[in-house]
C-alpha cells in the first residue's frame, strides 16, 4: 500500500536556543548529510511514540551535553524538499543545566538574531530564522486624538521593552498622518524597535520601515511590496488569506478575532482550536489577535502562535 503524505513526513524537534545576552546557538551540518554543510538550529528527528517535548529534551542532550529546565513551544514548519516532507516542531530555549558543547564534534556558533538572515541554512529553516527575531507581542497603537500623550506614552512603551509596532491611525490627514510616522519612527529607531506603518507602503519605503497590509491588499499585490530588510505583516482571518500571505513572502501575519473584542463585536470569533488548524499548515510567524491580553500567551503559544497582537491590552497596560 503506498504511503499517504502524513506517513512520508518526517518529524523533527528543533531549539531556538538563547543565551542571557540574547544571541542564538548554531550547528554546523556534517558534509555528508542531508543539505549538508550548512547551519541549523540543534535537534533531530522524532523517535516512534515520542513527544516533540521529549525528542527536544533527548536531542539536546545528546547533541550538546546539556539538560532543558525552561522551554517553549516557538513555530512549526512544514515543508516539502525535492526528496522528503518534512515538518519541524520548534521550540525555544531560555534555561537548561549543564556545560553546552557539541558532543558529536559539531561546530557550534553564538550568533545576533539580527545577523541569521545573512547565514546559509536549509530552505526549511528560514522562517525560524524569523520566529527568532520577533518577539511575542505585536503592538497596535490606537488611533491618536492628540500627539503629544500619544508619543509620551510611546516613549514609555519603548523604555519598558516594547520591540514591534504597528502604527495604526485610520482617518488621520495626510499631512498629520505623515508627521506622526516620521516621529514615531524615529523614536522605534533610537530604541532598537521595528515599526510597521499601517497599510502605508510609499511612507514605508520613504522611512525605511515596515508595512502592515490589510487583507484587501494582501489579495490585490502581485509580489511583496518592501525589500527583505523592512518588514512586512499582514492581516488574516482565515486559512486561506494565511495561504496568500506565505506566497507573497511576507514576514508574518495577524490572525484573529480569536476572542470577542469590543472593537469589532459583530465577527465570530475563532477560539484556539480553529487558530491552531489555521496555523499548522502554514509556514510563517502568525500572531493570535482579537481579546488578546499578556495572559494569553500561553494558550497562543500552545496553539502554535509567535504571540499576541492587541491594541487596548498592550498599550493602556503596564
Amino acid at each position: 500500500m503506498p504511503s499517504t503524505a502524513a506517513e512520508a513526513e518526517v518529524r523533527v524537534a528543533a531549539a531556538v536556543i538563547v543565551g542571557h545576552d540574547g544571541r542564538v546557538l548554531l550547528a554546523r551540518r556534517p558534509d555528508h548529510v542531508h543539505q549538508g554543510g550548512l547551519w541549523e538550529f540543534p535537534g533531530g528527528k522524532l523517535e516512534p511514540g515520542e513527544s516533540p517535548r521529549a525528542a527536544l529534551i533527548r536531542e539536546l542532550s545528546e547533541e550538546l551535553g546539556i539538560r532543558v529546565t525552561r522551554a517553549r513551544p516557538l513555530i512549526q514548519v512544514p515543508h516539502a524538499y525535492p526528496d522528503k516532507r518534512v515538518r519541524l516542531q520548534v521550540w525555544r530555549v531560555e534555561a537548561w543545566e549543564g556545560e553546552l558543547h557539541g558532543r558529536e564534534g559539531q561546530p557550534l556558533r553564538w550568533v545576533e538574531p539580527d545577523a541569521l538572515p545573512g547565514l546559509d541554512f536549509p530552505a526549511a529553516n528560514r522562517p525560524i530564522v524569523t520566529a527568532a527575531r520577533l518577539p511575542d507581542r505585536y503592538l497596535i497603537t490606537p488611533s491618536p486624538t492628540d500627539p503629544d500623550p500619544f508619543l509620551t506614552r510611546l516613549d514609555a512603551l519603548l523604555d519598558a521593552g516594547a520591540r514591534l509596532m504597528q502604527l495604526r491611525a485610520p482617518g488621520l490627514p495626510p499631512a498629520e498622518w505623515g508627521a506622526l510616522a516620521e516621529a514615531v519612527a524615529e523614536r522605534c529607531a533610537r530604541k532598537g524597535a521595528r515599526l510597521l506603518l499601517n497599510r502605508d507602503i510609499e511612507g514605508a519605503r520613504r522611512l525605511g520601515v515596515g508595512v502592515h497590509l490589510s487583507a484587501a491588499q494582501l489579495a490585490q499585490l502581485p509580489t511583496r511590496p518592501l525589500p527583505p530588510e523592512q518588514w512586512v505583516g499582514a492581516s488574516c482571518h482565515d486559512v486561506r488569506e494565511l495561504a496568500r500571505a506565505e506566497a507573497l513572502g511576507v514576514d508574518f501575519a495577524v490572525l484573529g478575532p480569536v476572542k470577542p473584542t469590543a472593537t469589532h463585536p459583530e465577527a465570530t470569533p475563532l477560539g484556539w482550536g480553529a487558530l491552531a488548524d489555521c496555523i499548522a499548515d502554514r509556514a510563517l510567524p502568525v500572531y493570535a489577535l482579537g481579546g488578546m491580553t499578556p495572559g494569553d500567551l500561553d494558550a497562543a503559544w500552545a496553539a502554535g502562535a509567535q504571540g499576541i497582537a492587541a491594541i487596548r491590552s498592550l498599550w493602556d497596560g503596564d
